[in-house]
């Protein structure tokens, strides 16, 4: 379990009904393991808890999302990403970090598993 209803409800500080929350909880869940798959252990790695908060509110409060309205004559404007469980590049990052999946170029190791034993050469001659 990423989090507990109680939490959602204290984290959106508004009433959440149990459906709202059976449903808001297994997309996260769905989202999060479709990015790290087995990874994500029971209880969840440190840092989990948070970005599945997070991400688990903007959907309950913004399933639409909504970025912006004007109530005169009526202006709305909406996300470019796909509506419902989505997460930013930024909450990837974190969920990857958390569960020992960094990614990027800077953290690959290119070196060779076995590296030959130093010879110092002056001593060899």
């Amino acid at each position: 379990m990423l989090f507990s209803a109680t939490d959602l409800r204290t984290y959106v500080r508004r009433p959440v009904t149990d459906d709202e929350y059976a449903l808001i909880h297994e997309m996260t869940d769905d989202a999060i393991r479709g990015e790290v798959g087995a990874r994500l252990v029971d209880p969840p790695q440190p840092g989990i808890k948070s970005v599945a908060l997070a991400v688990a509110a903007r959907a309950l409060t913004n399933p639409g999302g909504l970025r912006s309205a004007t109530a005169g004559a009526v202006s709305e404007s909406y996300t470019d990403a796909l509506t419902g469980i989505v997460l930013t590049e930024q909450e990837l990052r974190r969920i990857r970090r958390a569960v020992g999946r960094s990614g990027g170029a800077g953290m690959l190791d290119i070196g060779p598993a076995d590296p030959a034993p130093h010879v110092d050469v002056r001593r060899a001659l």
